[in-house]
C-alpha cells in the first residue's frame, strides 16, 4: 500500500501547486486547442481512477510492482491536467481560470479522497465508500463539458451564484417576519428553562421600523446584481484584453456583496443592537456604491444602462438615510 499512500501525497503537492502557481508563458492562445487538450486529459484521469479502484475493489490485490504502475498512470493524469491548467494565460480572465482551476482541483480531491479510502478499507468485499469516492471523481471529471468557455461566460456563472446567495438572505429575513411576533417559533422551548418569555427573541417596534429600510438595502442589493448580470449579457465582451479585466473587476466588485448582505440580514434578528445594525448597513452601502462606480466605468454600461445605475444608487441613499435617522439613539 505504500504506492497508494505517496500517491495521496504527491496529489496534495500537485494540489498545493496549483492553487499557488502562475500561468505559463504563451505567445498564441487557441480556445479550441485548450479545451480538446483539456477534455482528452481530463477523460485519462478518470479512466485512470476506474482502473485503480477496480483493482482494489476485491482480491486478489495488484503486487506492488502493479500497484505503482496504476498510480503512476493515474499521477501522470492529473500532471497532464494540471499542466494544461498551466497554459491558460491570464489575458484569458482572472475568473475563467478560477474556474478551471476549481474543477481541476475537485478532481484532484475527489482522488485523494479515493486513495485515502482505499487504504483505511479492509479489502473484504466490495466496498461502498470505495464505489462512492470513484463516483466522485467520475463526476467532477465529468463537470468539465459544463465549464464556461471564456471569460465572459466565467463571469455570468459567478455573479450569477452571488445572486443566489443575496436572493436566499432575503427571503429567510422575509420568511422570519411572516412568521410573526417571535422569529425562533420553529425551534422548541427547554422545558427547563420554562416557556419562551425573553423579550430578546421578539422584536420591538423600533425594530420592526429599523427592519424596512434595510430590506430595502437588501433588495437593492439583489436589483443592483440582477441588472449586472443583465448588462453583462447584453454587453458584455471578452474579445480585448480590457474588455476581459473590465469583466474580472466586476467579479471582483460583486464578492463582496453577499458576504455585506448576510452580515446585515444576521443583525436584524433579535436581539437587535441598533448600532451594529448600523455599522452594517454603512458597510453595505459602502459596498455598493463601489459597484455602481465600477460598472458605470465598465464597457457593459452604456448610456442604456445608466438609469438603473442612478436609481438603485438614489434608492440605497433613500435607504441608508432613513436607517441613520432610526438608530440616532444607539450612537
Amino acid at each position: 500500500m505504500e504506492s497508494i499512500r505517496n500517491l495521496a501525497e504527491n496529489l496534495r503537492v500537485v494540489l498545493g501547486k496549483l492553487r499557488d502557481g502562475e500561468p505559463r508563458e504563451s505567445e498564441k492562445f487557441n480556445a479550441q486547442h485548450f479545451w480538446g487538450t483539456l477534455g482528452h486529459s481530463i477523460k485519462a484521469t478518470s479512466q485512470e481512477a476506474t482502473k485503480l479502484s477496480l483493482a482494489f475493489l476485491k482480491p486478489p490485490l495488484p503486487s506492488e510492482e502493479g500497484s505503482q504502475k496504476l498510480c503512476d498512470g493515474l499521477l501522470n493524469a492529473i500532471l497532464a491536467d494540471a499542466t494544461v491548467y498551466y497554459s491558460l494565460p491570464k489575458e484569458q480572465g482572472i475568473t475563467l481560470r478560477k474556474t478551471v482551476r476549481e474543477a481541476v482541483a475537485d478532481i484532484i480531491e475527489g482522488t485523494i479522497q479515493l486513495a485515502e479510502v482505499i487504504l483505511s478499507s479492509r479489502i473484504q468485499s466490495l466496498s461502498q465508500a470505495q464505489l462512492v469516492s470513484t463516483g466522485s471523481v467520475w463526476e467532477a471529471c465529468d463537470q468539465w463539458e459544463k465549464l464556461p468557455k471564456d471569460n465572459l461566460a466565467a463571469v455570468q456563472v459567478t455573479v450569477s451564484g452571488y445572486l443566489d446567495v443575496v436572493k436566499d438572505a432575503i427571503e429567510e429575513v422575509e420568511q422570519a417576519q411572516a412568521d410573526g411576533e417571535d422569529p425562533f417559533s420553529d425551534i422548541p422551548e427547554d422545558d427547563e428553562v420554562g416557556a419562551r418569555g425573553n423579550q430578546d427573541t421578539y422584536w420591538s417596534e423600533e425594530d420592526r421600523r429599523l427592519m424596512a429600510p434595510c430590506l430595502g438595502l437588501m433588495k437593492a442589493s439583489k436589483a443592483c446584481l440582477k441588472k449586472i448580470l443583465g448588462a453583462i449579457k447584453a454587453h458584455g465582451k471578452a474579445d480585448t484584453a480590457e474588455h476581459v479585466a473590465q469583466l474580472d473587476d466586476l467579479v471582483d466588485v460583486t464578492l463582496e456583496v453577499s458576504p455585506s448582505v448576510d452580515e446585515l440580514a444576521l443583525s436584524l434578528y433579535p436581539p437587535m443592537n441598533h448600532a451594529t445594525v448600523r455599522l452594517n448597513a454603512a458597510k453595505l452601502s459602502s459596498v455598493l456604491k463601489k459597484v455602481f462606480s465600477i460598472t458605470r466605468s465598465s464597457h457593459v454600461c452604456p448610456d442604456t444602462e445608466s438609469a438603473w445605475v442612478q436609481f438603485l444608487d438614489s434608492a440605497v441613499d433613500h435607504n441608508m438615510e432613513k436607517t441613520k435617522n432610526l438608530t440616532q439613539g444607539a450612537l
